[in-house]
């Protein structure tokens, strides 16, 4: 199938462009647009105009920079590489490092039942649970473990660190993730055990018939047990249940895109992630 023609690489742009404009102001500069963030949560990103009619410059990546230090925000940049190919050399030319990170879209007939991967128990968030400020802060701590220690590897992080990790949303942040958690815009689920608490964790975006999953984290102490695999899972059935029709993801690297395509992921193309790259001494 011609991707390009059936419209995939078209709806996800989309899906893109639309998820920040709720909760940010959009500038743009040139063939890139620029999301502020309004208020409290994780800082968005900038990535290539929806409506551009030509690919991002070196002078466009140079401007969004200056303002993005000028705001305080970190200098950020995402887009699709078969949507916009020439942005890669751009990017890198502009010292940015560029995450080459697999495309991956759901094949619903491929996706398993959670509990043929794992045998810990993986449940969806409720917003009107009375836990659910607690939960939220259990995906969050999870996750910033789980991301310090990228990969798929066992290590010695575990629910110690979590717990260590936990913080609490103010109640603007708190009442953002209650509001979209009630209305399907956003999901997010948690494995874990009584004697453990929350082992791994995701979340998912939804835009009309699209949505996202992402932030899928486990402790490295948890790892090996099918955990991500089961959260991913469990996320893409709740999804196709509310009647989304497009389920995709960015893995983080090859290793990992193999623990979706057990959950029926296919790759479709490359997410490209950029920010500066590091200096060396």
């Amino acid at each position: 199938m011609d991707l390009l023609r059936s419209g995939l690489f078209d709806r996800l742009e989309r899906f893109y462009d639309a998820v920040p404009r709720d909760a940010a102001r959009a500038e743009e500069h040139g063939g890139l647009v620029l999301f502020v963030r309004q208020g409290a949560g994780w800082p968005f990103y900038a990535r290539p105009r929806l409506d551009a009619n030509e690919a991002p410059s070196l002078a466009d990546v140079a401007a969004v920079r200056e303002r993005q230090r000028e705001l305080g925000l970190p200098e950020a940049f995402e887009w699709v590489h078969e949507t916009t190919p020439g942005l890669l050399a751009v990017a890198r030319s502009a010292g940015l490092a560029v995450l080459e990170a697999p495309l991956m879209v759901l094949d619903p007939a491929a996706l398993p039942d959670p509990g043929t991967l794992t045998d810990v128990p993986v449940r969806m968030l409720d917003a009107a649970a009375p836990g659910f400020a607690a939960d939220v802060a259990a995906r969050g701590a999870v996750a910033a473990v789980g991301f310090a220690s990228a990969g798929t590897a066992r290590g010695e992080a575990g629910p110690a660190q979590r717990d260590a990790a936990l913080a609490g949303l103010d109640d603007a942040a708190l009442d953002e993730e209650r509001v979209r958690t009630a209305d399907g815009r956003r999901l997010s689920a948690l494995a874990g055990t009584p004697a453990e608490g929350a082992l791994a964790s995701g979340m998912a975006m939804r835009v009309g018939e699209v949505a996202e999953i992402a932030g899928v984290a486990t402790l490295p102490a948890a790892r090996r047990r099918g955990l991500g695999a089961a959260v991913t899972a469990a996320l893409a059935r709740q999804l196709l249940a509310a009647g989304t029709e497009l389920v995709f993801l960015s893995a983080g690297s090859e290793d990992i895109a193999r623990v979706y395509l057990r959950v029926g992921f296919r790759r479709v193309g490359t997410a490209c992630i950029a920010e500066p790259a590091p200096v060396t001494p």
